[in-house]
């Protein structure tokens, strides 16, 4: 349970699955403003604490990096580290219209009393054809106006965020099929974190109806809309959580 635990909670598939909005992004119900003005994006790295409640805590860290390569393009990193198994994950990307286009997505779990896992997937604009491996067996599927992958997304979401968007829905290749995402703004809400309290914007994971699994992240739009915690409640009453504790961004105003 730990183990599989620990695959949802930090895998990009469980923070939702981000897309690169070409025409990825369906908006349900807000666009952007005519005056939006055009996003940039900024090198950071931020650490995270992590913990299991379920009756005992287990604790972990992770860390995102993002960081503009010598070639132009971008290479986004997360890497989970804990007693029970390794997580590195990550995507190199072009920045094209404010979108994220993955060129190359790679993930990897290891650990102790477990057995390695790996996702490979490549993405091919030229083609039109996205191919990877999941779970031993390889894949190939056309491509999607916007196609994401599954860490990808995730910068995604708060580059929308930060361009108004409150209502947005991702197509995202994870393990060898799309995924097809949605997430909504609910409310605003400050909140207390190591780096002191800063307002932010709470986001929910919209599930069917019974799902029994609810996700909520909280965005702060002082700090470039940077995640700053997630929590996942399980339909067995479980309950994950993920915590800023420090970060690296040029733009970081000094805590009130």
């Amino acid at each position: 349970m730990p183990t599989s635990v620990l695959h949802r909670l930090f895998s990009t598939a469980m923070i939702g699955a981000l897309l690169f909005l070409t025409s990825t992004v369906s908006l349900a119900s807000t666009t952007p403003s005519e005056t939006t003005s055009p996003l940039s994006l900024t090198p950071y790295e931020a650490s995270f604490s992590a913990s299991l409640d379920k009756g005992v805590a287990i604790d972990g860290g992770a860390t995102r990096t993002l960081r503009q390569l010598d070639s132009g393009l971008w290479h986004y990193d997360f890497r989970v580290s804990s007693f029970i198994a390794n997580i590195t994950e990550s995507v190199i990307f072009r920045w094209q219209d404010h979108c994220v286009i993955p060129l190359r997505y790679r993930y990897h779990l290891s650990g102790m009393l477990i057995r390695d896992r790996e996702r490979l997937i490549d993405f091919n604009w030229q083609d039109g054809v996205v191919s990877g491996r999941y779970e031993g067996k390889t894949f190939e599927l056309p491509l999607r106006p916007g196609s994401l992958d599954p860490l990808g997304y995730q910068l995604q979401l708060h580059q929308d965020l930060r361009a108004g968007l409150t209502d947005v829905t991702y197509q995202v290749v994870d393990k060898g099929r799309y995924d097809e995402d949605r997430f909504q703004v609910i409310r605003q809400e400050p909140l207390q974190t190591e780096l002191g309290e800063v307002e932010t914007l709470v986001v929910e994971k919209v599930r069917g109806e019974g799902s029994g699994r609810e996700t909520l992240m909280w965005f702060a739009p002082q700090w470039q809309h940077l995640l700053v915690r997630l929590t996942q409640k399980e339909p067995d009453g479980s309950r994950y959580q993920i915590h800023l504790e420090d970060m690296d961004l040029s733009e970081r105003p000094t805590p009130p």
